[in-house]
């Protein structure tokens, strides 16, 4: 797990982040990258340890993930085909 730690001003209100420089090299390996560059960097990097933590779950047959699927919508009132 990346640490990060919050910088609040005075009220407690989060004013910036401090990331630990080999996280922020990763984001942008360029000092000159411009604003779209380390989004586009910072979009990948979520995507890519949102594919990771996707390994790890579990994956289900049709039945099982219809069955999954229509329990969650009968809860928020929406339908499965």
């Amino acid at each position: 797990m990346v640490e990060v730690e919050y910088l609040t001003d005075k009220n407690g209100q989060p004013k910036a982040i401090v990331l630990p420089i080999e996280l922020w090299r990763q984001l942008l390996p360029k000092d000159d990258a411009s604003i779209e560059e380390l989004s586009e960097e910072m979009e990948d990097y979520a995507l890519s340890k949102a594919m990771d933590e996707a390994q790890k779950s579990p994956l289900l047959n049709r039945k099982k993930a219809l069955s999954y699927l229509d329990r969650d919508s009968q809860q928020d009132g929406s339908s499965v085909s």
